[in-house]
């Protein structure tokens, strides 16, 4: 039994919202045949391709996949000693790689399934070539704080989640209580997850109940969540992020900084806590590295979201600091909602439901706008599968390796296609994405979640076979 070592917080203001991850594989699954969880008609076979992105690079050659797992990977020269046996499945020059771990996404099950749900969350994920999401149930109804709720949230997910996905528990806690529970957490070598926005009221930009305000126009909005907020968030964080240091009272213990925005201030002070030797990680989303202010239209709050998406200028540091290494790794950050919170006919940018339906195309929107800042396919493997993996203590997900689940994207980085009402959308409101009218690069033709062939060009295996990740 794997542990999924994700412990989250949520600051909003100076409120901590705390979650702990872990993995249990429901046993009701393994009673399921292989042909109600998979489109392929066998549990033993090869991938082969042209393009197969590896810990040690780009290769060509074949993957063995036995029972869920990776049991052998070879080069193409040594191919033809090692394919007597097991089926072939040819993807000739499209790329193999690793199956993408989203670590924070909102699928607002149970209690808001008319907002996503797991069935609609999942097969969205299966399409975008994620095979491992860890679900954030701030949305859920009931929120899960306790063990029943908790449970609730389980029975929720049974057998109806078509790719692996990390069940929270929800306990509600202090800013005072951080240091004290980096502590703990040292012991059990679990990071800590921050939203980081702290609300100063006296560094609002507008004021709110002014009735003169352009309510439709994105730049009034983006004035009532300065840049400042996260700064301050994050320099509260780092007074005890410093214990996470070597021989420090919270050695063991990691601080990770969910959905960053803001490129100047915020990011500078968490370089320097690296530099300083404290256990820190962050991540930004791809809307942030998509969008920018200027170009958002005056009323389209399918846009809105907190922290909110900055200017260009803010967004080219983001590129350079993620090109860089400064920023870590990459998450969705999904939060959808229905259309009608979106207030897409009003278009007040105050009263709008805050969040980014994004799940099924992070793979090629990440792709789309980061070549021409020469974006690799290694790099890619290694935001959205290999550092997700480690954060969360996956040691068996996140590259394609002897040993490790069988979790793998197949996908045509040169496709391109226009993100329109006619394409094949499976999250539960397509309308209410930002991405939609776009033109994208990068195909997902398949995706294999524990040996399982649970997505192929628009169809969904028959069963929901994923796994639940549980508190153990």
């Amino acid at each position: 039994m794997e542990n999924l070592n994700l412990q989250w917080r949520l600051l909003p203001t100076l409120t901590l919202l705390a979650a702990s991850l872990f993995l249990l594989v429901f046993k009701d699954s393994a009673k399921l045949s292989h042909s109600e969880c998979s489109l392929l008609p066998y549990n033993q076979y090869w991938l082969t391709s042209k393009r197969i992105v590896t810990p040690k690079g780009v290769i060509s050659g074949a993957v063995e996949i036995k029972e869920g797992n990776i049991i052998s990977i070879v080069s193409e020269e040594d191919w033809p000693r090692n394919s007597k046996t097991g089926q072939v499945v040819d993807y000739g020059e499209a790329v193999i790689m690793p199956g993408l771990i989203d670590v924070h996404a909102h699928l607002d099950d149970p209690g808001r399934t008319e907002w996503e749900g797991f069935p609609s969350g999942t097969k969205a994920a299966a399409a975008g070539g994620i095979t491992t999401l860890i679900d954030m149930p701030l949305n859920s109804d009931p929120s899960t704080i306790s063990t029943e709720t908790l449970k609730l949230k389980v029975d929720a997910a049974e057998k109806r989640i078509y790719v692996d996905v990390g069940i929270n528990d929800f306990p509600m806690t202090n800013a005072s209580h951080i240091k004290e529970g980096l502590s703990v957490l040292a012991r059990y070598k679990r990071p800590l997850l921050v939203h980081a926005e702290m609300e100063k009221g006296s560094e609002r930009h507008v004021k709110l109940e002014d009735d003169t305000l352009d309510t439709r126009s994105y730049s009034t909005y983006l004035k009532t969540r300065p840049p400042s907020w996260e700064e301050a968030a994050i320099r509260e964080l780092l007074t005890v992020a410093k214990d996470t240091r070597t021989d420090g009272p919270a050695e063991g213990a990691h601080l990770h900084i969910v959905h960053l925005s803001d490129a100047s201030s915020s990011l500078d002070l968490l370089m320097e806590a690296k530099t300083n030797g404290d256990s820190i990680t962050v991540e930004t989303c791809p809307h942030y590295l998509a969008f920018s202010a200027e170009e958002i239209p005056d009323g389209d709050t399918r846009f809105k979201c907190a922290p909110p998406i900055r200017d260009a200028a803010n967004k080219e540091k983001l590129w350079e600091a993620l090109m860089d290494g400064h920023i870590d790794m990459l998450s969705s950050d999904h939060s959808p909602t229905v259309p009608e919170l979106k207030l897409l006919d009003e278009g007040n940018f105050l009263k709008a439901w805050g969040g980014i339906s994004s799940l099924q195309f992070v793979l090629p929107v990440t792709w789309s706008y980061g070549r021409k800042y020469g974006v690799t396919l290694e790099q890619l493997a290694s935001w959205w599968s290999e550092r997700p993996a480690k954060l969360a203590g996956q040691v068996s997900k996140g590259a394609i390796a002897i040993g490790n689940h069988a979790d793998l994207v197949v996908w045509e980085p040169e496709a391109e296609f226009e993100l329109d009402n006619d394409h094949p959308v499976h999250m539960k409101h397509p309308s209410i994405s930002a991405y939609l009218g776009r033109r994208l690069s990068g195909k997902v033709l398949a995706t294999i979640s524990r040996g399982n062939l649970v997505y192929k060009e628009g169809n969904h295996a028959p069963a929901a076979c994923g796994s639940p990740i549980l508190a153990t």
